[in-house]
């Protein structure tokens, strides 16, 4: 086996494929990277047992063939490898490689122990990348970090017709964003739970310009871009719905302006014992944030309005209202809220005269509001 290729190419494909391989592993050959050059292609393929990853680049083949290497032996190498033209070869029993007077050898795993990819699902139709990119890391800030609850670490993906939804929950906090995409063929529906940490990877090395094809079956699912192929097993279980806990009837409604609310958060937090509530003061024209006790204390006062009451004081876990607000790009913020230690649901809009309006947007943010310090 022997090929060429820029090392700049080499190093983006070695670390992409890398990305599944698993911190340790029972199994020494599942820290291995596949690499097979043939017709002017060189192929990098990893897996664990959750995930696996392939992609298909140009190179120069001079003697095709194939060989397995320590996948992040291998990154470090081309990480440090001086740029410009790369060859590769295999041997005996090393993998050398070589660039502008810098030379390597890495030893070879043995192939007959290295397991089949899994196979890509049935494609059920494609995605937007850059907006699936977006979709997922809305979302993904409510996923649980309990690995004692594995279905709550997970994100669910929904399909029904040419509306995608993604949602995730720790049970304090529910987040969900609704897309658009292009199914193969029509009625496809679906309703699965893949791994947070997963799909948030795989989100974002798909994030630019291009139709994400995407693939589901019973046990996985599958997304492929220019090249790029990558499949995770989907979680056990089931998400709870969102439908009836995001209804809310006569809440109390509050705007204000984002970006000055998510620094008065920062600013005021920084006084917040651990998990000690934030909180918020609505009357008419303002909001008045407070945090801390005692002799630590701090308050910022905010241009908001507040429909539906004269006054309301609520208040949040100062981490989870930072994520909730932090997930979104709007200029504008819109609460919905129920009370104390209630529901509240936070939107985005483009402006004032927006958040007026029906909060049923494509994202959608649900907190659960503690008790107001006395």
């Amino acid at each position: 086996m022997e090929f060429r290729i820029e090392r700049g190419e080499l190093a983006d494909a070695v670390a992409w494929a890398a990305r599944v391989l698993p911190t340790r592993s029972p199994v020494p050959v599942l820290g291995g990277l596949l690499l097979e050059a043939a017709d002017g292609r060189l192929r990098i393929s990893g897996l664990d047992y959750e995930a696996s990853a392939r992609i298909d680049v140009s190179a120069e083949t001079v003697r095709p063939g194939k060989v397995l290497v320590m996948g992040r032996r291998l990154l470090d190498v081309c990480r440090v490898l001086p740029e410009g033209a790369v060859e590769c070869a295999v041997e005996g029993s090393r993998f050398t490689v070589t660039g502008s007077g810098a030379g390597f050898g890495l030893s070879v795993l043995p192939l007959d122990d290295y397991p089949a990819l899994p196979p890509l699902p049935d494609v059920l139709g494609a995605v937007d990348g850059q907006e699936f990119a977006a979709a997922v890391a809305d979302v993904a800030v409510a996923t649980g970090r309990d690995d004692t609850l594995p279905t709550l670490t997970g994100i669910r993906l929904g399909l029904d017709g040419d509306r995608m939804t993604l949602a995730a929950t720790d049970r304090y906090r529910f987040a969900v964003r609704r897309l658009a995409w292009k199914p193969a063929v029509a009625d496809v529906s679906a309703d699965v739970v893949v791994p947070s940490r997963r799909l948030t990877e795989i989100a974002r090395s798909f994030g630019r310009a291009g139709l994400v094809s995407l693939a589901l079956d019973g046990g996985s699912a599958g997304f492929e871009l220019d090249g790029m192929r990558t499949t995770v097993r989907l979680l056990d279980g089931r998400l709870p719905r969102h439908d009836k806990l995001f209804a809310m009837k006569d809440p109390v409604a509050a705007v204000t302006e984002r970006e000055p609310l998510v620094e008065a958060v920062k600013r005021v937090s920084v006084v917040a014992d651990g998990d000690s509530p934030l909180q918020l003061a609505f009357r008419e024209g303002s909001v008045l944030l407070q945090a801390g006790y005692e002799d630590d204390v701090a308050s910022q006062r905010l241009p908001a309005e507040l429909t539906g009451t004269d006054e309301l004081t609520v208040a949040f876990n100062p981490s989870y209202l930072m994520d909730a607000l932090a997930s979104f790009d709007a200029p504008v913020v819109r609460f919905r809220l129920m009370g104390p230690g209630q529901r509240a649901m936070v939107t985005g809009h483009a402006t004032r005269e927006d958040a007026a309006g029906p909060a049923e947007g494509a994202h959608q943010h649900l907190l659960m509001s503690v008790k107001p310090l006395m």
